[in-house]
């Protein structure tokens, strides 16, 4: 048979109020059977168990009851052999170990009825006891232990059984064990040698070590009247709770203070004169602390007086009693509000003039007086908002963009407008009641299914709705199938000719809005209709204004226009040249001089084709290659150009060169191109610009103001043409005569 051995600490928790004095009763229970002469590693395990308690002794509190109880050893097959040597009492470990190191063992192992009792020698039924044993085998003596062990726990108070298998391996043994610890809610720990049974046991005795006291900390309690207010006076009444199951109920005073242990915990005042309470979560450590409360401050009280009931929609008017503080509003919003605090407000200050307007929906809201520190409701009362009663007069069908005339019944508030609309909701045209009952409102451009709808204005409710089909609308197109770039031809129509209406000639591809040239329908018909600048393949089209919707369509096809020119190769700048020309003469064209390279919109000069052929075009103010070009008017588009050179031209003065200022005037000979507003003109010397002059039109010679201070100055001949200056000479006037 294998050897078994145990070795049992059974404590006892005495509970008592007083716990300052409180002691943890402890039983050493130690095997003395002769399997504990069996050996580890060439050492007895009853040499290993006495130097394993001698450390478990040299580290056990001495203020603690501590005593020993040895079983199997004074007699060879007795499963009673149990005998309690030293009582529980305070600085015994000498007097145990004493005994440990005089055990010799000899007899049997009874460890089930070693538990038993050792839980009866520590009351287990009064009080919470717990008994750790340490076995090297299977029980002996008790049939059952699990049985034994379910019976102490159903039993006891408190009862716990923590079990160490020393050298321990054979799978029943293994099972027995851990059937005690988990019957009694104990630990099992397994052990090999002296090492982890030294290990096994610290575990297990620390497990039933007393907590130590707690250490308190003084908390003050203090409350304020808003955040960074003064104390509050008044009596509060304190609620602590948190910590380790604390629960603290103060009487009512302005302030308060106790002394708590480490832990999480929550504190609420309460000021019952005003009903306002609040909370503050606070931690305490090992420093003293002061824990305020943030009581909100005490609002002014106000009334609200109105109707029980109101209409959708309708403005009511509201009487209150209250603070009036700027900002300060009367609102009207849901019951409990949803993260909306209300749906219509109006300032207090304004509520005599403007009123209060009730939500669009029927239902029951309440008007609340709210102030504006920190949007706190002073007052409510509940109002029942009824259903509007509307009503629509309206055709069933109609055509496309036609105006129809709808009667309606309503409240007719601010920009409530009646609308025509698909029935997602969305409008496409509308009206607003004000302008009238019975009233006139567009069909869309697209047949198709609708809705009339009475809408209000708040929230866009709709409150009625009318069906309606929107039927097609035809129109027909009367038009040349060719016609020349830029060409104004004559296109005849049928339609609707609804306001803003046109006849457009644009791309065949593009969308109905997009076009080169229109003519609205309000000109009649047959009308005029401008041909694109550039040759190709058109579509001239009836277009509905609204939604620019295609009624019909005709193909036409566009010709080049051509054009020719006759002018000279040169010319002065500024000269005025002869140009002969043919083209289309369409209205606005124009023939122009300009640089190469320049878009057709680009010119120096130019002269109207209306002006007659030939005609007279001026030649640009500064030397150089230039291009006479008709340029046709619609897109500025180049019909025909030609090359010209322009040379330039020179001026010559004669005059005095010094004259005194009293003088008054200069006398100016000259010789130049004496071009339509030339003038002759005296400036500073090395400046742009003039300070007198006279035109060359005046005569040769000419008459200038001199300047009234004396200096050096210019004489200069300039082109009226840009100012461009064609000859100079120096003047000297002089302070003397």
């Amino acid at each position: 048979m294998r050897f078994l051995s145990a070795l049992l600490i059974c404590l006892s928790f005495i509970p008592n109020l007083a716990t300052a004095q409180d002691r943890t009763n402890t039983i050493l229970v130690l095997d003395g059977s002769g399997s504990m002469w069996g050996q580890i590693d060439g050492v007895n395990k009853i040499v290993i168990a006495r130097d394993v308690v001698g450390q478990i002794l040299a580290d056990f509190p001495p203020d603690e009851n501590l005593g020993l109880t040895v079983y199997g050893h004074r007699e060879r097959g007795n499963c009673a052999d149990i005998e309690t040597i030293v009582a529980p009492v305070p600085n015994s470990a000498s007097e145990i170990l004493a005994a440990v190191n005089a055990i010799s063992p000899r007899g049997k192992t009874p460890m089930t009825d070693a538990i038993i009792a050792a839980a009866q020698a520590l009351r287990y039924t009064e009080v919470a006891a717990t008994v750790i044993l340490v076995s090297d085998g299977i029980e002996t003596c008790n049939p059952d232990p699990c049985a034994a062990a379910r019976a102490l726990n159903e039993a006891g108070i408190d009862f716990t059984a923590h079990v160490v298998g020393f050298d321990v391996t054979e799978p029943d043994a293994l099972a027995q064990m851990q059937c005690i610890a988990d019957e009694t809610g104990g630990q099992f720990l397994t052990a090999s040698d002296a090492e982890e049974l030294s290990a096994a046991l610290s575990t297990v005795a620390a497990v039933v070590q007393p907590d130590p006291e707690p250490i308190l900390t003084r908390i003050d309690f203090r409350a304020t009247r808003g955040e960074g207010g003064d104390d509050v006076t008044a009596q509060v009444t304190w609620d602590i709770s948190g910590g380790n199951s604390v629960n603290i109920a103060a009487p009512a005073a302005a302030s308060y203070a106790t002394e708590l242990a480490a832990g999480n915990y929550t504190v609420r005042a309460y000021d019952a004169v005003n009903d306002i309470a609040a909370i503050a979560d606070f931690t305490v450590t090992e420093t003293a602390q002061t824990v305020t409360v943030v009581l909100a401050v005490p609002q002014p009280k106000a009334t609200i007086t109105a109707q029980d009931t109101a209409i959708a929609g309708e403005t009511i008017a509201v009487d209150w009693t209250g603070p009036n503080a700027d900002r300060d509003f009367i609102s009207v919003g849901a019951v409990v509000q949803n993260g909306t605090p209300y749906i219509n407000y109006t300032y207090t200050v304004n509520t005599t003039e403007d009123g209060l307007q009730m939500p669009p929906v029927a239902g029951t809201y309440l008007l609340r007086y709210i102030s504006d520190d920190n949007q706190t409701e002073l007052a409510a009362r509940e109002i029942t908002v009824t259903p509007l009663k509307v009503a629509l007069i309206a055709p069933e069908a109609a055509t496309a963009g036609e105006t129809i005339t709808i009667g309606w019944d309503g409240p007719d508030y601010l920009r409530d407008y009646i609308s025509v609309g698909p029935a997602d909701g969305t409008y496409i045209n509308y009206t607003y009641t004000k302008d009238g009952n019975p009233l006139t409102l567009v069909m869309p451009s697209e047949p198709g299914d609708y809705e009339v709808r009475y809408v209000l204005d708040q929230a866009q409710t709709v409150v009625a709705r009318s069906q309606i089909t929107v039927g097609d609308v035809g129109a027909s197109l009367t038009a040349p199938d060719t016609a020349m770039a830029g060409e104004t031809v004559s296109v005849g129509w049928t339609g609707p000719a609804y306001d803003r209406d046109y006849i457009s000639v644009a791309q065949p591809d593009v969308a109905g809005g997009q076009y080169e040239n229109y003519t609205y329908v309000n000109e009649g018909t047959p009308l005029d209709l401008v041909m694109p600048s550039e040759a190709g393949t058109y579509e001239i089209r009836y277009i509905v204004a609204q939604g620019n919707v295609v009624l019909s369509r005709q193909t036409l096809t566009v010709n080049e226009v051509a054009a020719n020119l006759t002018a000279p190769a040169t010319a002065p700048m500024g000269a005025s040249v002869t140009v002969a020309w043919t083209g289309p003469n369409y209205d606005l064209d124009y023939i122009s001089v300009a640089s190469v390279g320049d878009g057709g919109g680009q010119y120096v000069n130019y002269t109207y084709t209306k002006d007659g052929a030939p005609l007279q075009l001026i030649m640009p103010a500064t030397a150089g290659e230039f291009e006479i070009r008709y340029i046709q008017a619609q897109d500025s588009v180049i019909l025909y150009s030609q090359p010209v050179t322009v040379s330039q031209v020179k001026a010559q003065l004669v005059a005095e060169q010094v004259v005194p200022v009293t003088q008054g005037e200069i006398i100016v000979g000259w010789e130049g191109p004496d071009y339509s507003r030339d003038y002759i003109g005296i400036a500073n010397a090395g400046a742009d610009g003039y300070l007198s002059y006279a035109y060359t039109s005046s005569g040769n010679p000419v008459s200038i103001s001199l300047p009234d201070a004396a200096g050096d100055y210019e004489i200069r001949y300039f082109m009226g043409q840009g100012g461009v200056v064609l000859g100079e000479i120096p003047l000297t006037v002089t302070a003397n005569k």
